[in-house]
């Protein structure tokens, strides 16, 4: 490989890292900042309660109270949130023990509160460039809906799937499990190129899901990655080198082709920019 290529890929990985990084740190402090200010929330509400001569005074006040802000500061602020940040600041009444490593996702298997609504806390559901994640939660449920109506074995396991790996988070689009196959299969969407770091993002959730979910007697897990333009889109399918023999003698003779996912999503992208 001629030099200056070698030090161009340094660069890019170097460059890379750098930004993955930030963004994982950008996320952590957005995280805890909401952690906080969701906990005060809790506080404040748990306080007025001692005001609330009766239970449908009480309602009353939280439906009022929803309402006015949700129309200011979006949809994380209904009145289901609100009682689930009341139950939250009753879980956790000492705030010493929301330590900065821990985020708002930590807390959900409690059932205390959903996932964060970051776009509305942060007030940038608005923002121009964000306008194709729209788009993107588009495609990905009819990507969902389209491998289910397949009927060759996709059974659905996640969305959105978080996978907890040292101190970081990492989140798949959508997660099936194919009963003919037995195995996984992992899909992650991309609105822009397909780039060797998508490819090098995949092949490590692989690793990842399958030192944490993976059982011995299910088959290799498959990627699949879609990358989505205006005007046309690349389907590629990942896969570990030990799996490579099993993919082709077996995989692709049940899974759909690159090809055909292509189509489907270029068709389901043109729909969504009319």
């Amino acid at each position: 490989m001629p030099e200056s290529l070698i030090s161009n890929n340094n660069l890019y990985t170097a460059i890379s890292s750098v930004l993955q990084q930030a963004r994982q740190t950008a996320y952590r402090a957005a995280n805890f900042t909401m952690v906080t200010a969701y906990w005060e929330i809790g506080r404040l509400i748990t306080e007025d309660e001692l005001k609330w001569e009766r239970a449908e005074y009480g309602k009353q006040v939280l439906k009022n109270l929803a309402e006015r802000l949700t129309n200011e500061f979006g949809k994380g602020f209904d009145e289901s949130n609100l009682r689930y940040m009341r139950l939250f600041f009753k879980a956790f009444p000492i705030c010493d023990t929301l330590r900065h490593e821990l985020t708002w996702s930590h807390f959900s298997p409690l059932e205390f509160i959903r996932d964060p609504y970051v776009l509305d806390f942060l007030n940038l559901k608005d923002y121009p460039s964000l306008h194709e994640s729209d788009i993107e939660k588009s495609l990905i449920s009819h990507l969902q809906d389209f491998l289910l109506e397949l009927g060759k074995g996709f059974c659905f396991v996640a969305r959105q799937k978080r996978m907890r790996y040292e101190e970081d988070d990492f989140y798949v689009d959508l997660v099936f499990y194919n009963s003919i196959l037995k195995c996984y299969v992992l899909i992650d969407l991309k609105l822009g190129k397909l780039t060797h770091g998508d490819v090098g993002q995949m092949d490590s959730y692989i690793r990842m899901f399958d030192e944490l979910t993976r059982q011995p007697d299910d088959n290799p897990t498959i990627g699949l990655i879609l990358c989505s333009e205006k005007n046309e889109a690349i389907v590629k399918y990942s896969i570990l080198n030990e799996a490579k023999q099993i993919f082709a003698s077996k995989y692709k003779l049940t899974l759909p082709s690159e090809e055909e996912l292509k189509l489907e999503l270029e068709k389901e992208r043109k729909k969504l920019e009319k």
